[in-house]
């Protein structure tokens, strides 16, 4: 049975890949344009059900309360930057800049879930919520990734 950690971690893959091919990109090539919008995209689905099935269950205890708010502000920066990078033009020379940052952010996220907040929340969740919650998680996750996979087109 897969548990919540599982399904986190495959989005979490799929994130580092694409942050990792747009930092390799250069001006306003399509490229460039169709590697932004999927790891947008990506980060989107990941992002609101990360939040309804991971963080919010966590932040039913006192002890999932710091780490959850620590995760949220961090999703928030997150946010803040892709919006950022969404009204900057792809040719603009500070567009890699911003991505980097964005990237070194993703990453640092990623690195602290799976190496301290998944211990945390292991202890705080039964094995029963770990796969419940990765059930709940992978649908909510694939209707975001559709919706906003047609939104493209």
């Amino acid at each position: 049975m897969t548990t919540i950690f599982e399904a986190l971690r495959e989005s979490h893959d799929v994130q580092r890949e694409l942050a990792d091919q747009l930092i390799q990109t250069s001006g306003d090539t399509p490229e460039r344009k169709e590697l932004f919008e999927k790891l947008k995209n990506e980060l989107f689905a990941h992002a609101v059900a990360e939040d309804r099935y991971f963080y919010i269950p966590l932040m039913m205890t006192d002890s999932g309360l710091n780490i959850t708010r620590h995760a949220l502000a961090e999703h928030h920066e997150m946010d803040e930057l892709l919006e950022e990078l969404t009204e900057l033009e792809f040719s603009n020379p500070g567009w890699l800049n911003k991505a980097k940052k964005l990237c070194e952010t993703v990453r640092h996220h990623l690195e602290e879930e799976e190496h301290g907040f998944f211990q945390q929340a292991g202890k705080i969740l039964s094995d029963k919520e770990k796969e419940s919650l990765a059930k709940k998680y992978h649908k909510e996750y694939e209707k975001y990734k559709k919706s906003s996979d047609t939104s493209l087109t």
